[in-house]
């Protein structure tokens, strides 16, 4: 998982990429290609 302070450009590396918040952090996750994940902070 890569971190960044800036998930905008991480989101389009990917169609299938989704934007969630979960515990206050924001996250990308990919359920069809997993290596696309990233967290910011």
């Amino acid at each position: 998982m890569k971190v960044a302070s800036s998930l905008k450009s991480l989101k389009k590396r990917d169609l299938n990429s989704k934007l969630v918040k979960r515990r206050g952090k924001v996250y990308i996750i990919n359920k069809k290609n997993p290596k696309f994940k990233a967290r910011q902070g």
